[in-house]
């Protein structure tokens, strides 16, 4: 028999001392004194570089989510001057029983480059059109001589076949160490959804780690990515050096949105980039830019191209999803050029569900008129970061939430939109029906059976001494 190679054992609270005396792990110790990372890469290690492999590989919706989906892809640069392939391909075929794939339709992307702190690297996009409704399709992005695995999306059913979505808001913070948990397990409370909405600020931004977040927010992500389509909203982090106080003039978009998702070219006049509208069975999803609207003086302009587009809506349900609310949850936050231009668009169509993020808490309160059902304004986070509640959101939204990380499920079955959100361990924190064929006709139903008692933040400041916050 042969011997097995000798092993050096150390007891766990020696090793564990010796990783984070040679910097591999950060301290820890019971009751988490230590602030934990934004990511989990240590300092000088490129765990995201790029290579011949396809990476951040990500499934978007086409205007018509029934015939087309696009597709999002990234490689390191070529090494050939000029590259041998001249454009990089998704084949894609209807998915079967057999590994043999069979003949498979070759679709070319337009690429572009981005230097970041992991190296250059190309991004690639790819529209998918002509498919069939409600067909399961399998796909493959193609690499520098290599591929990856592949993977199946379906596309949207006829408008009138029960469907299933996800809605996040943001992920931001720590994605790999702490939103990884409430995707998976958003991911298993509904097997079936077929749509995922994320509300912005999908990372941080703005500390030299840019390409990491994006990394770590594609391991959160998962399979993801790719079963379902994604929709992003733009955050006020998705733009370079973008924080609260940030001024005006210095509002850029980063290099990483355009790149990163091939989405709609139909967007609002000055935020063409990041505001579109797509139907996915039944329902009109309307993207908003609400960092744009605020800061970069398009608001108006969002607003008349909202209210065309709800105007030409022929679906029953319509949902708006921006990153900054229009009843901001926390203190000192009003988000004036959203109440006055795109809020009363909103209230005008009865917009079904206004789906946001910003403010790290959950809130939840009905429109301009509480006898109507709609629109429901919703604040939701997946990240770690948890802000604290203003007293205007404890009197005028109900549930609110504190120190909880959420996800959303949103069910429409014919006349029926079925909402629930979830804490990152599953329980059910607040649930509602929105009944009747027409916006019109609708109302609300309350669902309190299973909700867990309502979470309050109970630190009196951040572990860096921040009274403002509940988690960093």
């Amino acid at each position: 028999m042969r011997a097995r190679p000798h092993r050096l054992v150390l007891p766990l609270a020696f090793g564990l001392a010796a990783l984070c005396a040679a910097g591999g792990l950060a301290a820890v110790s019971p009751g988490q004194t230590e602030v934990e990372p934004n990511t989990l890469v240590p300092k000088g290690v490129m765990r995201y570089a790029p290579s011949v492999f396809p990476d951040r590989i990500v499934a978007t919706p086409a205007q018509d989510a029934s015939t087309g989906f696009g597709v999002s892809w990234r490689t390191a640069l070529p090494a050939e001057s000029p590259p041998v392939v001249d454009a990089l391909v998704v084949e894609i075929v209807v998915a079967g029983d057999s590994p043999d794939m069979g003949p498979r339709r070759r679709i070319a992307a337009r690429s572009t480059t981005l230097e970041g702190e992991n190296g250059a690297a190309e991004f690639h996009h790819a529209d998918i059109d002509g498919l069939q409704p409600d067909t399961l399709y399998a796909w493959r992005v193609q690499g520098a001589g290599t591929w990856s695995p592949w993977m199946q999306t379906r596309t949207a059913a006829a408008a009138d076949a029960p469907l299933t979505l996800l809605y996040f808001g943001d992920t931001q913070n720590k994605n790999a160490s702490l939103s990884t948990r409430v995707l998976r397990e958003a991911h298993r409370h509904a097997p079936d959804a077929k749509l995922a909405l994320f509300a912005g600020d999908l990372v941080s931004g703005g500390d030299g780690e840019d390409d990491n977040e994006w990394g770590e927010w594609f391991d959160a992500v998962g399979p993801l990515a790719t079963m379902v389509v994604n929709a992003p909203a733009p955050g006020n982090h998705e733009y370079w050096e973008e924080f609260e106080d940030t001024p005006q003039e210095r509002r850029v978009l980063g290099g990483h949105w355009s790149r990163t998702f091939a989405l709609p070219a139909n967007g609002a006049p000055g935020a063409e980039a990041t505001s579109y509208w797509f139907d996915y069975q039944g329902v009109r999803v309307v993207v908003l830019d609400g960092t744009s609207a605020l800061d970069l003086g398009t608001a108006e302009a969002q607003a008349a191209w909202l209210d065309q587009t709800l105007s030409a809506n022929p679906h029953p349900w319509s949902i708006a999803l921006i990153h900054q609310p229009m009843y901001s949850p926390r203190q000192d936050r009003e988000n004036v050029a959203l109440r006055e231009h795109v809020l009363p668009v909103l209230e005008r169509h009865r917009v079904d569900l206004v789906l946001q993020g910003h403010d790290h808490v959950y809130g939840r309160r009905a429109g301009e008129d509480p006898e109507r059902a709609t629109p429901q304004y919703l604040v939701s986070v997946v990240g770690a970061k948890q802000y604290r509640l203003s007293d205007g959101a404890r009197r005028d939204m109900d549930p609110t939430a504190e120190d909880t990380q959420l996800f959303q499920v949103i069910r429409l079955d014919g006349d029926t939109l079925h909402y629930e959100s979830r804490t990152a361990t599953g329980r059910l924190y607040d649930a509602f029906e929105i009944r009747g064929a027409t916006p019109q006709t609708r109302t609300l139903h309350e669902i309190t059976e299973g909700r867990i008692a309502p979470r309050d933040c109970t630190r009196e400041a951040t572990l860096k001494g921040r009274a403002d916050r509940c988690w960093e």
